[in-house]
């Protein structure tokens, strides 16, 4: 009899609001005995599944598996990347990115059912400064929202949804001194993501062609816009569609430099951190093995209806979107957010 895999699943007791007791009782009974031996770690403190997954991948084991959200993923991928352990996920948070991209169930379940097939992708990761992330990493207002998000007591699509309509219109773009691959460009942004998958989470894809295994970033520049141009925008954002948009400028790059003018905020998978004037992305090709499912499909056709909640959100939300706009933007209806001199600001 073949020897049995290792198998470490570290479970973040406080991320999403699924119970991990129940989780982990689901892993006992469904997880394949005669593959696999499993162990548990529950984390204590931020940081700590790093540490852990470093022990683990230094021990041999065949994967690591996260039982958490994005923050905990990253954790986790950034201690396995460039070696023979493979990533898992149950994905339990409130955005998904990676787990949606990759077609892993958000059902604990279904996600066991992945495990057991045991099929290992090699994928592409990115960097920020030197820091490793599996989905995007970006400047600008998705950083701003990000830290928001971060302070916030509540979490969920829903929460996310508010604090980038209201605070959409209160954000100032900056202009940033991009360098890609040889080429040197100046853009007034409202944001820039860099994306090593297609998407924040909860199916909002600011990549939505970027895919995990061609070696490089697709980059999305939102420019300045109307406030007439929210609510298409953030339609299009659900539906995969934000490069059609007119507002958008995209590219693929190995390599990209982004220069602003003071330091602030960043966020790679979600996370905030303060960086520097100077901020280098950078992509790792196939540099970390992953479980992903055997059968899954390159484009999911159920991508429009699993959209379909968060679309009713923004319908519920914009009653009191548009009351908000009329009061704050009275008597400029139509003006450009950043206008040339404006104070900038959201950093």
């Amino acid at each position: 009899m073949d020897e049995k895999k290792q198998i470490t699943f570290i479970v973040n007791p406080i991320s999403g609001i699924l119970d991990k007791r129940q989780i982990v009782e689901g892993v006992n009974r469904k997880l394949d005995k005669d593959v696999y031996e499993a162990k548990f770690v529950r984390t204590e403190y931020a940081g700590h599944a790093v540490e852990i997954a470093a022990r683990e991948a230094a021990e041999g084991a065949f994967a690591v598996v996260a039982v958490g959200g994005d923050g905990t993923i990253n954790e986790i991928a950034r201690s396995l990347v460039n070696t023979r352990t493979a990533l898992g996920i149950i994905p339990c948070g409130s955005g998904n990115g990676l787990a949606r991209h990759l077609q892993i169930s958000l059902d604990p379940r279904r996600a066991i059912g992945i495990l057991n097939e045991g099929n290992v992708e090699t994928i592409d990761y990115g960097t920020i400064n030197g820091t490793p992330f599996f989905c995007t990493c970006g400047v600008g207002f998705d950083a701003f929202v990000s830290l928001q998000f971060s302070k916030a007591g509540r979490r969920g699509p829903l929460t996310y949804l508010q604090k980038t309509l209201f605070d959409s219109l209160k954000y100032r773009p900056q202009t940033y001194e991009l360098e890609m691959d040889g080429y040197t460009a100046r853009y007034k942004a409202f944001l820039i993501a860099c994306g090593n998958a297609s998407q924040y989470g909860n199916n909002a894809y600011i990549a939505p062609q970027a895919t995990v295994d061609d070696g490089l970033l697709d980059v999305t520049i939102l420019e300045p816009f109307t406030a007439l141009d929210v609510p298409q925008l953030a339609y299009q954002l659900f539906h995969k569609t934000i490069d059609q948009n007119s507002r958008i400028k995209t590219f693929r790059c190995q390599k990209l430099k982004i220069h602003r003018r003071r330091p602030g905020v960043v966020h790679y998978d979600g996370d905030p951190v303060m960086m520097g004037e100077d901020i280098e992305v950078d992509i790792v090709k196939h540099g970390l093995r992953v479980i992903t499912p055997r059968d899954a499909e390159k484009d999911s056709p159920n991508v429009l209806q699993r959209a379909q909640d968060y679309i009713n959100g923004l319908q519920q939300l914009n009653r009191s979107y548009f009351l908000r706009l009329a009061e704050d933007l009275k008597g400029k209806e139509g003006q450009w957010l950043g206008k040339p001199g404006e104070k900038h600001g959201g950093e």
